[in-house]
């Protein structure tokens, strides 16, 4: 907890661009929980910006803490309510926190919203199945 809140000290000056960009490059680079602390301290400062909830909601998705990755894509989806994407992590998010009936929902919008993308009719179809 206090490397923590001494890598957030760190951040103090930075701006919240360089902070979504830094944690956008370590999240493509694999290093998901390392990524988390400058984009949750970009949300934090800009929790309006959907791309910086999103890209936080992917490094918390990445590194399995499911619970925090729900709330981001939530806060996406409630902004942005076509967001396919955002609505396809929800809905993979919150399989794995076990609400399978708004799991479904929320992957049926994300097919329904891009019907030629097959990766999201197969989580979809998925979570039909395990009903």
């Amino acid at each position: 907890m206090a490397d923590d809140r001494e890598r957030t000290e760190d951040l103090g000056e930075e701006s919240t661009y360089r902070l979504y960009r830094r944690g956008v490059e370590l999240l493509e680079d694999g290093a998901f929980s390392e990524a988390t602390v400058p984009l949750a301290e970009a949300a934090r400062r800009a929790p309006e910006k959907s791309s910086v909830r999103e890209a936080l909601g992917r490094a918390y998705f990445r590194n399995r803490q499911y619970a925090e990755a729900v709330a981001e894509f939530e806060a996406v989806v409630a902004t942005h309510p076509v967001n396919d994407f955002a609505h396809f992590c929800l809905g993979r998010a919150l399989s794995l926190t076990g609400e399978p009936e708004r799991a479904r929902h929320h992957l049926a919008l994300a097919s329904n919203l891009q019907p030629q993308r097959r990766d999201y009719r197969l989580y979809r179809d998925r979570a039909r199945r395990a009903a």
